[in-house]
């Protein structure tokens, strides 16, 4: 398709003003009765050697500007945290959920042999010794509270 030179002229003025492609592929329709996809309006910019401005960054107030702004921390637990399922799964004695400080989270589960498995985390997961103790303390503090201890 091609276009005239006044089209191409006020093509480049509509970017210019900084209607994006969307923008300019409705106009050609609506004022010129051109219909074109948004690629063949892509490739129209391209071959009019048009640049497309960047959009403006957003402005950032003054006041925040100045003020002395610390980052948030970001959202993760604090320390280990030990569910025990009021369910228990299948093939265990007792069994339940733990968060450790790192905001992993896995399934545990103590079987009839006594032996304590996780599960859901991935397998190269590796829990610091400070969790794996705290862990250890949460869940025999959880399990005496259920009578189970």
């Amino acid at each position: 398709m091609t276009l005239s030179v006044e089209q191409k002229q006020i093509v480049a003025s509509w970017i210019a003003e900084g209607l994006n492609l969307a923008e300019v592929q409705r106009r050609l329709e609506r004022e010129m009765d051109l219909r074109m996809t948004y690629m063949d309006v892509r490739f129209l910019i391209d071959d009019l050697e048009i640049e497309i401005p960047e959009p403006p960054k957003p402005v950032v107030e003054e006041a925040l500007v100045g003020a002395d702004l610390q980052p948030e921390p970001p959202l993760v637990p604090e320390g280990v945290s030990v569910v025990v399922d009021k369910l228990t799964r299948p093939g265990s004695v007792v069994s339940g959920q733990v968060t450790f400080s790192d905001g992993q989270k896995a399934t545990w589960l103590l079987d009839q042999a006594g032996q304590l498995g996780l599960e859901g985390a991935p397998a190269d997961y590796r829990p610091s010794d400070t969790d794996l103790a705290e862990f250890q303390k949460q869940l025999h503090a959880s399990l005496r509270k259920a009578g189970m201890a």
